[in-house]
Parts: C-alpha cells; sequence; structure tokens
C-alpha cells in the first residue's frame, strides 16, 4: 500500500539565522556575475548551498507526494502508444485517449513516436556537452537580456524568493531559423536535427488535439499553434543539499504546448488531484503537456496544469522542452477561446490575449503566479 508523504523534516528546510545574515541581493548579483551557473558551484566544490537557494516549508511541500503512484490506477501518467495512428479504428481510440489526458490531467507521455532512438539520445548528450563545457567558452551566451540563443541560471533569479538548482540554455529555433553559426557548436548540429523531427511530432500531437476538441485535424496547426518552437535546454547538476531547494519551482508554461525528451534520472512532478505525483522516466517517450495559450483557446476544456523538478543529489539531470510558441516573433495576431468551442452554455471566459502580451504578464506574475487569472473575464 503506496503512502501519502509531506516530505523531510521542515526544521530542516528553514535556513538558519546564521544564513540570513547576508545581504541577498549583492550575493545574487556576484553570482550572477561570474557567468559560471550552478555548475560553476559544483566546479567549485561547494558542500553548503548559498542561501539564496533556500526556499520554505511552504514552497517545498505545498501539497503532499503521492508515492508508489503505480499502484494506484487514478494516479499514473497516461500513456498514450502512437502505433496505428493512420487506421481508422485505432486512430479513433487514440484521439479519445488524448482527449481523455488532456482534460484530466495535461500530461501524458508518449511512445512509438516516430523520433529516431539515436537523435533522442544524441541530442541530450549535446545538451549535456554544452553544459560541461569550461566556463569560458559558455560565458560568451550568458545573458539576462531576451534572445535568439542564450545561457542563464533562473529567468528570474533577480525577483525569486528561492532560486532553483539549474541551468538552462533557451535556442529558439523556429519559425524564424537563424543561421546555423548562432548556435553553440557543442551542440550546433543535432539541435537543427531534432527540431524537425520534433516540429513534425508536433503537428501530429495538434493534430490529434484539434479532432479532440471536434475540430478539423488542421485547425490549430492553421491558427499558428506549431509555427515556432522554441527549445529550453536543462541541466541540473548533482545538489548538495537537496532538501532545502528544487530543481524547478512550480509553475505552468506560458505556450500551446510542451514536448519534454527527459534522460532517466527522474524528478518530474505534476499536480494531480492535490497531490505531487512523478511522472517516471520511459526509455524513447516523449513528455507532452499542455500550455497555458492551449487551455486559453479551449475555453479550459484542455488543461494546464502545474508540474516541477525536484532537486537530487544524484546527477547530472539532463532535459530538452521543446515550447510551441513565437513569443520573440512579433505579430499582430490575437488568441482567445475558439469560437467554434462557444454556445449561450459555453460562453469565453477569457479575453483576447497576443502571445508577447502574455509572456509579459506570466513574467511579471513570477513562477508560483497564475497568469490565465489575469485574462478572465
Amino acid at each position: 500500500m503506496a503512502e501519502m508523504e509531506i516530505g523531510n523534516d521542515h526544521q530542516k528546510t528553514s535556513p538558519t539565522k546564521e544564513d540570513q545574515v547576508y545581504d541577498r541581493e549583492k550575493a545574487v548579483k556576484a553570482f550572477d556575475d561570474t557567468k559560471a551557473g550552478v555548475q560553476g558551484l559544483v566546479d567549485d566544490g561547494i558542500a553548503k548551498l548559498p542561501p539564496f537557494f533556500y526556499m520554505s516549508p511552504e514552497d517545498l511541500h505545498d501539497h503532499p507526494t503521492l508515492t508508489d503512484s503505480y499502484l494506484h490506477s487514478d494516479f499514473q501518467v497516461p500513456i498514450i502508444d502512437l502505433n496505428g495512428v493512420l487506421d481508422p479504428n485505432e486512430h479513433k481510440e487514440i484521439v479519445e485517449k488524448m482527449r481523455s489526458a488532456s482534460e484530466e490531467w495535461g500530461f501524458f507521455q508518449v511512445i512509438n513516436h516516430g523520433i529516431p532512438q539515436h537523435v533522442l539520445k544524441e541530442v541530450l548528450d549535446g545538451v549535456r556537452r554544452f553544459h560541461e563545457q569550461p566556463r569560458e567558452v559558455k560565458m560568451k551566451y550568458y545573458s539576462r537580456e531576451t534572445d535568439i540563443v542564450r545561457y542563464y541560471t533562473n529567468y528570474d533569479l533577480l525577483q525569486s524568493k528561492g532560486a532553483s538548482w539549474r541551468d538552462t540554455l533557451i535556442c529558439v529555433m523556429a519559425p524564424d531559423t537563424p543561421p546555423p553559426e548562432k548556435y553553440p557548436f557543442a551542440c550546433r548540429d543535432i539541435l537543427l536535427e531534432y527540431s524537425k523531427h520534433v516540429k513534425s511530432f508536433g503537428e501530429v500531437i495538434f493534430g490529434l488535439l484539434s479532432e479532440a476538441l471536434g475540430l478539423d485535424p488542421d485547425h490549430l496547426k492553421d491558427i499558428g499553434c506549431s509555427e515556432g518552437h522554441t527549445f529550453g535546454c536543462q541541466y541540473y547538476p548533482a545538489c548538495p543539499e537537496p532538501d532545502r531547494t528544487l530543481g524547478h519551482v512550480r509553475h505552468h508554461d506560458p505556450d500551446f504546448l510542451t514536448i519534454l525528451l527527459q534522460d532517466q534520472i527522474g524528478g518530474l512532478q505534476v499536480l494531480h488531484k492535490h497531490h505531487w505525483i512523478d511522472v517516471p522516466p520511459m526509455e524513447d517517450a516523449l513528455i507532452v503537456n499542455i500550455g497555458d495559450l492551449l487551455q486559453l483557446i479551449s475555453n479550459d476544456k484542455l488543461k494546464s496544469v502545474e508540474h516541477r523538478v525536484l532537486a537530487k543529489s544524484v546527477g547530472p539531470r539532463i532535459s530538452l522542452a521543446c515550447l510551441f510558441t513565437t513569443h520573440l516573433q512579433p505579430s499582430k495576431r490575437v488568441y482567445g477561446p475558439l469560437k467554434q468551442l462557444l454556445s449561450p452554455n459555453n460562453p469565453p471566459l477569457y479575453t483576447e490575449t497576443s502571445i508577447l502580451n502574455y509572456l509579459k504578464s506570466y513574467t511579471s506574475v513570477g513562477g508560483l503566479g497564475n497568469a490565465l487569472s489575469l485574462f478572465k473575464l
């Protein structure tokens, strides 16, 4: 029988008075100025986290964690097999499974997705190569400014109450792909190759979700949901004090759809029925989760749910999130609840917004905020 547990002794996670006697702003700036990221701290051999990584017990243990969730059928992240998607009978069943998973969970794993195994392995290897380069090589990409390619630790490092234990390489891949030399040499070729595969896979998912909403299969593609995508190449080193911080705080994704490739370390959790549920690594599987913008245009039919990543004493954990959005490409297109889904009994729940405006609102409320609520009618 699985146990419900809230976690370890709260006293252990609370900063001591000694920890709090320091200039936080100065410490954060000094860390950011190194341009070496979290991995730089590991390279320096730290045995204790800088206090600005500490998170409160309320942030760490806001909901109970369901251990051994695989023993509970109601708490198993759905797995969707795309083998047979071209068969009319199986296709209908797959659409129904995707509709159910997107409405009830907002998260599901996909197998037999068509992306070659060697591509998945090589792209994770490429992400690792970038992050494990000498800091002098990575520093030229380090930036807090919006750019096609940038490397940093925590987009909200300067504002957050507690920093997450990870480094990130952001690469905008589409629609306006820059010259190849814009991308880091360590992972350039494989990112470009994976980009082609994941774009095609994303269009398949958008097609199935269109059908799940009762729309023409090309509807979400035709309104631009799959037009652009950005890679978030995440690196979570082994953490010396994993009970005092997180790899990534709880958050929603500010996009239409996210396709995540994770290694076998684990740590990803999704919030389901007021419990944190592990999303177990599955070899060669891809994780799909609904983003805020897809919840908005589906008028709450599809759910964007909170998720987080635990810090671990083992690592590094490597993952690559592909966010389908065009937030860096200015566009006059606005998105609101799809008229085809509305009726007198199902009136619009949100006002219209552009992607860029939504992202600005998302950033303004921080990692623990819910930007969707700002657009509620």
